[in-house]
């Protein structure tokens, strides 16, 4: 019998990504600090924080089996965090335009004193963008709350030249590629 599942999370893009696995699962929400440690690389932070929220979840609830995930974006070697507001996102924006910023998405599956890891990173090349172009999107979609100040999934797709990704799922939050090789490895059946 499988352990019950949890999703180390309360985004709503991450539980919509999970359920199209058709697992049962339920969500909590990690006590995790998300800043990054002095000197930290994006890609390291996004995996550092993966497992840190996965770990979170996993000692309140030691029979579960527990997914943690987060995404850094990351511009000419500095991470980006979420804007929080319309000013923060345009100027994240207006930074990405013309340029290639990589996302990095972690996961991480802990299962009693198991755990599985995987990266996936994403280049998304912003075509370039005019002051009016940035503020009807953002006054459109309010992407505050989204590391690059965008959702793929909606309008942001306007905002791009072009996406390299081994998992279109990813740029959005959750790679299930991965996540669904990490749950079979944990002894879940996918599909």
């Amino acid at each position: 019998m499988n352990a019950p599942l949890i999703l180390a999370s309360t985004s709503a893009y991450r539980r919509e990504l999970l359920a199209r696995l058709r697992l049962p699962f339920a969500c909590a929400r990690p006590d995790t600090d998300e800043a990054a440690v002095a000197g930290e690389a994006p890609v390291s932070l996004a995996q550092r924080l993966a497992q840190a929220k996965a770990a979170a979840v996993a000692g309140l609830h030691p029979g579960a089996c527990v997914i943690g995930s987060d995404q850094v974006a990351e511009l000419e070697g500095e991470a980006l965090g979420k804007p929080g507001d319309a000013a923060r996102a345009s100027a994240q924006l207006r930074r990405m335009s013309g340029h290639a910023v990589r996302f990095h998405t972690g996961v991480c599956v802990i299962r009693g004193q198991r755990r599985w890891q995987a990266l996936d990173t994403t280049t998304v090349h912003f075509r370039p963008l005019s002051d009016r172009e940035i503020a009807r999107y953002v006054a459109a979609e309010q992407p505050y709350d989204c590391a690059g100040s965008f959702k793929a999934e909606g309008l942001g797709i306007s905002l791009f030249d072009a996406i390299q990704s081994q998992d279109p799922t990813a740029l959005v939050g959750l790679p299930l590629i991965a996540t669904a090789r990490l749950l079979r490895e944990a002894g879940f059946a996918v599909p």
